[in-house]
């Protein structure tokens, strides 16, 4: 694995009362993305996992208590622990032991990986059943075109020592196929990774509900595909008469007034 580089710290002499404030603000957003989840019906009872690395040096993160449905996790009862998986402040909660395995490798590798989101959808785990994977079949599947990578099954994820392999496999892609698992996305931010895995999700239910047709699928060419997909992500050198760089922050907003809406003990 490469080395743990750290969230940015406040900087040095920062009072405590910035430093309590800036993990609040982290914990309603992680909060708010545990609600979204639940509310576009992406959950698995209790057995998937949100995480949010927090800044400094000690390589804390924030992770969902086991046993609570996502409906009810809250800014405050979210438990915080570090890289060994030993809570760094008391809480009545244990931690999902393969939230741990998964989430620990992707923090301590990966510097942008702020937030590693993982899922057990039907449609996810459906593609993650296809031999060829995520097809370009929609405008959505392209966001992730060559941008997705695939994580062979190992059994649950409880042995240490599949952390490398799996950290090998998700690479510097912003997404990770774990076959006959699931979905995971990573991102700078709560609202980066929660974009990014509503979208795979879409893209997995619209490939599955075209299969499902029995037609043969019409995909795009490699050429218009890649283009499309730095049109979305705004990696490479896709040219466009016009763009759209507030598209994910006005999406984002939206989804914080629906939580509000819905689920305002998110803060709590």
């Amino acid at each position: 694995m490469t080395d743990i580089l750290d969230t940015p710290a406040p900087a040095q002499g920062a009072d405590t009362a910035a430093i309590a404030a800036e993990e609040l603000r982290l914990r309603r957003e992680l909060a708010a993305v545990y609600r979204l989840v639940a509310h576009f019906r992406m959950t698995d009872l209790i057995f998937t996992h949100i995480s949010q690395r927090l800044p400094g040096p000690d390589h804390h993160f924030l992770i969902n208590p086991y046993g609570l449905l996502f409906e009810e996790i809250t800014a405050s009862n979210l438990v915080k622990i570090d890289l060994d998986g030993n809570a760094v402040e008391p809480s009545p909660h244990p931690v999902n032991p393969a939230g741990f395995v998964i989430h620990s490798a992707i923090h301590k590798a990966r510097a942008d990986a702020h937030v590693v989101l993982h899922t057990h959808t039907r449609a996810g785990c459906a593609v993650a059943a296809q031999k060829s994977g995520l097809l370009p079949v929609n405008q959505m599947s392209m966001e992730f075109h060559n941008r997705v990578g695939y994580h062979d099954y190992e059994g649950v994820a409880l042995n240490l020592a599949e952390q490398e392999r799996l950290v090998a496999d998700l690479g510097t892609h912003p997404a990770l196929i774990l076959r006959n698992h699931g979905l995971l996305t990573v991102g700078e931010s709560a609202k980066q990774a929660f974009l990014r895995m509503f979208y795979l999700e879409k893209a997995c239910e619209i490939q599955v509900t075209a299969q499902a047709g029995g037609a043969e699928l019409v995909l795009p060419s490699d050429q218009v595909a890649e283009y499309t997909a730095q049109q979305l992500t705004g990696e490479g050198e896709a040219s466009s008469d016009f763009e759209d760089h507030d598209a994910y922050d006005l999406a984002w907003a939206a989804l914080l007034r629906l939580v509000e809406r819905i689920a305002p003990d998110y803060k709590d």
